[in-house]
C-alpha cells in the first residue's frame, strides 16, 4: 500500500496553511508533529477528502483519491481532535450506530462492536452513557469507531490532547497495535507521542515539511549540540538571552541548564546526548509539551 501526496498545497486567501508538501508513507506509523498553527490538521483533512487542496494530488495506491471517492473512503478512518457524540448514547449504542452511517450490515457491525470494545479496553463500561466517560475513555471510543471498516489508513489527530499521563501511555499502546499492517499518521504537537511508536516523523513548520526520517536518525542530524551546566542566578537571564534552553532546574548551587548550542557555552558545560525534544526545540525554538508548545 502506498499513500502519496505531491506538491500538496492549500491556501485561504492570502494564507498558505499548507505549502507544496510530498511525502510517500507506506505501512507503520507517521507521526506528524508540530505546534498549533503548523498545519497538520489542514493537511490531514486533505487527506481525509474533507477538504479540497488548491494545488497538488493525493494517490492510493497510484491512484487520486477523489477519483477512487467512496472506494478510498472505505479504507479510510479518521479521529478528528473534536469528534461529535450523542451522550445519552452508551459507547455500545453510539458504535452501533456509526456501524450503520459506514454501511456495515447489522450482523457484522455487531460482531466487530464486540471486537473493538475488547480491543480498546471499553468490554465493561459498553452499556454506560458516554456522558459519564473521562476524556481518555471518549478518545478510546473515538477510536474504536475510527475502525470499524477495518481502514488500511487510520488518521488521528491530536488523539491524546488533554489526557493524563496514563491515558496517554495506553493510548500510544494502544496506536502501536493497531498499526501492524495498515498506516497510521498521527498528529501531535507533544513530543512523548510519537517518540517511542513512530517508525517515521514529520516535523511540519509554516505549512512545509522541515525535515523528515526516523527518530534516531533525525537526532543524529541535528547539526547543534547539547550542553548541561549550572549557572547563579545572576548569569541565568543572560544565558536564556543567548541560547535556546531545553530544560532548567534549580539547584543548590544555582540554577542547571540545559542548552542547545553549536560552541561550549561555558569552560564547565558538559555534552550530553540529544533527544527528539531537543529536535524539536532546535526547529520551533520552544520545547514540545502540551503546556509550553508554541502557539
Amino acid at each position: 500500500m502506498e499513500l502519496k501526496l505531491a506538491q500538496l498545497t492549500k491556501t485561504f486567501g492570502d494564507m498558505t496553511a499548507v505549502d507544496a508538501v510530498s511525502y510517500t508513507m507506506r505501512n507503520g506509523v507517521y507521526g506528524l508533529l508540530g505546534v498549533n498553527g503548523a498545519g497538520k490538521t489542514t493537511l490531514m483533512r486533505m487527506i481525509c477528502t474533507l477538504m479540497k487542496p488548491t494545488d497538488g494530488v493525493i494517490t492510493w495506491n497510484g491512484r487520486d483519491i477523489w477519483s477512487l471517492d467512496g472506494e478510498y473512503r472505505r479504507v479510510l478512518g479518521y479521529l478528528p481532535q473534536e469528534f461529535g457524540f450523542y451522550p445519552d448514547f452508551s459507547a455500545e449504542e453510539y458504535l452501533l450506530y456509526i456501524a450503520s452511517i459506514k454501511g456495515l450490515r447489522p450482523a457484522v457491525a455487531k460482531q466487530r462492536v464486540n471486537e473493538l470494545l475488547h480491543t480498546v479496553g471499553m468490554e465493561q463500561v459498553r452499556k454506560k452513557k458516554m456522558k459519564k466517560f473521562s476524556g481518555g475513555m471518549k478518545r478510546r471510543i473515538g477510536i474504536a469507531q475510527a475502525m470499524l471498516n477495518d481502514p488500511q489508513i487510520l488518521i488521528l489527530d491530536e488523539p491524546t490532547a488533554g489526557l493524563d499521563p496514563n491515558e496517554r501511555i495506553r493510548f500510544r499502546n494502544l496506536i502501536s497495535e493497531l498499526s501492524e499492517q495498515r498506516l497510521v499518521l498521527l498528529s501531535t504537537h507533544i513530543v512523548s507521542d510519537v517518540e517511542y511508536i513512530a517508525n517515521d516523523i514529520l516535523l511540519m513548520k509554516e505549512g512545509r515539511i522541515a525535515c523528515s526520517g526516523a527518530p534516531q536518525q533525525l537526532i543524529a542530524d541535528m547539526p547543534i549540540h547539547v550542553w548541561r551546566c549550572t549557572v547563579t542566578k545572576q548569569e541565568e537571564a543572560a544565558y536564556t538571552r543567548q541560547y535556546k534552553i531545553a530544560n532548567m532546574k534549580l539547584t543548590v548551587g544555582g540554577t542547571e541548564l540545559r542548552i542547545l548550542s553549536e560552541q561550549q557555552p561555558c569552560a564547565q558545560a558538559v555534552q550530553e546526548a540529544a533527544t527528539l525534544e531537543d529536535v524539536f526545540l532546535y526547529h520551533f525554538g520552544e520545547t514540545g509539551g502540551e503546556n509550553n508548545a508554541v502557539l
